[in-house]
C-alpha cells in the first residue's frame, strides 16, 4: 500500500480508541482497506482510492443505501458514523470509512452446492427487490444505457493489443496466450458481427461489482455483501449474468451449468425477472464478453498485472461460451 492511512485523526473522528494493529487487506482491486483493531473492538478501515467512485457525496450516497437495506434484513456491514454525524471521514484530502470487521471468507461458486447456488440467486434477488424499495425512483427514469460494443471499434482494439504483444521483449507464455486469443476473437467477431444487441432492457438500481470476493460467508451462510463503489442504475438481469459468469466459471473456462440453472431460478423468483429478460441479458453479456479486452489492457496499457491470473478462464469463457450459447440460454431461462 502506497498510502498509510492516518490512523490516530481518523480515530479521534470515530471514538473508536487507540490502534492496536492495521494490517492490508490484498484482496480488491482498486480501492485499499485493512484490518484495524484498537483497543475498542476490530473494524475494517476502507481508503475510497478509486477516483471515479471516490467523491464524499457518493460514498455517503452508498452509506445511506446499506443501512436502508440492513434495515430491511439485507447482509451488509454498514459504516460506524463519526463524532460529526457523518460516515465519510475526509482526512489530509484522503475519504475513509469505518466498518465493524466482518469475521468470514469468501466462496466460489465450485465450493458450493446446487442448493446454496440457489441461496446465492435469492440473495442477489433480494438485493435488487430491496434496492428498488429504499433508493430513488426518478433516477431509473434518467438513466442513459451505454450501446452495446462496436466490432468496429474492438477490431481496432485487438490490432493495436496485437502490437503491444508483439513488442512486447522477452516474450512469454502470457504473451503466447494473448496472441492465441486475440486472433481466435477477432475470428469469432467476423462470424457474429450482426448478432450485436440493442440496448439493454429493464432497468433498476443494481450494487454493480457483485462477485466472490465481495461476498463474505459465515459458514455455510453469506454474512455480507460488501463494496458498494459501483452501486448505479443498470440493467438489473445483466448484473446476474455476469455475476454468474464469475461466480461458475470452471478453469478450463465453461460455465458449471448445473449450477447455474439452480442459481438463476432463484434469483428470477425473488427478483421477480422473467426468462424472456435473463435470455436477452445472457445475448447483451455474451457480446459483451466477445468484444471485451481489460484484462489485456490492464497488461499492456498500464503494466497492471493483478488481473493476469484471471485471464486464460476468463478468455477461455468467451469462446466456450459462444459454442454452447443456446445451452447457456436454456439455463438462465428455463
Amino acid at each position: 500500500m502506497s498510502h498509510a492511512p492516518p490512523l490516530s485523526a481518523l480515530l479521534r473522528q470515530y471514538a473508536a480508541g487507540s490502534a492496536l494493529a492495521c494490517e492490508p487487506v490484498d484482496q480488491g482491486l482498486l480501492n485499499h482497506g485493512y484490518r484495524l483493531c484498537t483497543t475498542r473492538g476490530r473494524y475494517f478501515l476502507k481508503h475510497h482510492f478509486d477516483p471515479e467512485t471516490a467523491a464524499p457525496a457518493a460514498i455517503a450516497r452508498q452509506h445511506r443505501a446499506t443501512q436502508r437495506l440492513a434495515d430491511l434484513g439485507v447482509p451488509v456491514a454498514p459504516p460506524l458514523t463519526g463524532r460529526d454525524g457523518r460516515t465519510v471521514a475526509v482526512v489530509g484530502g484522503h475519504a475513509y470509512a469505518l466498518h465493524p470487521w466482518v469475521d468470514g471468507r469468501h466462496r466460489h461458486g465450485g465450493q458450493l452446492t446446487p442448493a446454496q447456488c440457489g441461496r446465492l440467486g435469492a440473495l442477489l434477488g433480494m438485493v435488487h427487490a430491496s434496492l428498488e424499495r429504499v433508493m430513488p425512483a426518478h433516477a431509473r427514469a434518467r438513466a442513459e444505457q451505454a450501446p452495446s460494443p462496436d466490432p468496429a471499434d474492438t477490431f481496432t482494439l485487438i490490432d493495436d493489443l496485437l502490437a503491444h504483444v508483439r513488442r512486447h521483449r522477452p516474450a512469454d507464455s502470457f504473451d503466447e496466450l494473448a496472441r492465441h486469443r486475440l486472433l481466435e476473437r477477432r475470428a469469432l467477431l467476423e462470424q457474429h458481427a450482426d448478432r450485436r444487441p440493442a440496448r439493454g432492457g429493464s432497468v433498476g438500481w443494481v450494487h454493480g461489482d457483485f462477485h466472490p470476493f465481495n461476498l463474505l460467508y459465515k459458514g455455510d451462510a453469506p454474512a455480507a455483501i460488501v463494496d458498494w463503489d459501483r452501486l448505479g442504475v443498470k440493467p438489473r438481469a445483466e448484473e446476474a449474468v455476469r455475476a454468474a459468469a464469475i461466480f461458475f466459471v470452471l478453469p478450463a473456462g465453461a460455465l458449471d451449468l448445473p449450477k447455474v440453472r439452480s442459481y438463476a431460478r432463484a434469483y428470477r423468483r425473488t427478483a421477480g425477472a422473467t426468462p424472456s429478460q435473463l435470455a436477452a441479458a445472457v445475448h447483451r453479456v455474451w457480446w459483451e464478453r466477445l468484444n471485451d479486452f481489460w484484462m489485456l489492457r490492464w497488461h499492456y496499457e498500464r503494466g497492471d498485472t493483478r488481473a493476469d491470473p484471471q485471464f486464460p478462464a476468463a478468455s477461455a469463457l468467451a469462446v466456450w461460451w459462444t459454442r454452447e450459447y443456446d445451452a447457456v440460454c436454456e439455463a438462465f431461462a428455463e
